[in-house]
């Protein structure tokens, strides 16, 4: 066997573990994810400052295989949730924030958004079950 096949066998093998270890990451109950601010229907200015809370569990670094501990994700003008089985995605609509930020600022587009965070854990993945805060509307000047 080459090895560009061992290095390939290796790494399928690896997906298929990490698919199994990652699905099912318990939260707390009675644990939640919501925003400080802004508040649902402010007229804000861009860059907007973002701040996260969470009660009941605590905040760790992506990658971070602690117990109840999770990281902010943050939706932006999104209809609908990503899958809650796999990792989250990364891209304009999805925002990592993997260093264990509780605070962002974000650039966005004059005009209504909409914004939800998504607790995710270690491997970015949302908790069983998911925490997610309501969805909120802001207006951006």
């Amino acid at each position: 066997m080459s090895a560009k096949q061992v290095s390939i066998l290796v790494g399928a093998v690896w997906c298929a573990f990490s698919a199994l270890t990652w699905a099912g990451t318990p939260a707390l109950k009675g644990a939640r994810v919501y925003f400080i601010s802004p508040a649902d229907g402010e007229v804000v200015t861009s860059p907007v400052r973002v701040r996260f809370g969470l009660s009941g569990m605590g905040v760790a670094p992506a990658g971070t295989d602690r117990k109840h501990t999770g990281h902010h994700h943050l939706l932006i003008d999104l209809d609908e949730l990503p899958p809650l089985h796999r990792p989250l995605p990364s891209d304009a609509h999805h925002k990592h924030f993997g260093g264990g930020q509780t605070e962002a600022e974000i650039d966005l587009t004059p005009g209504k958004h909409t914004l939800q965070l998504l607790l995710g854990d270690g491997n970015h993945i949302p908790h069983e079950p998911a925490l997610v805060s309501k969805k909120i509307t802001i207006e951006v000047k």
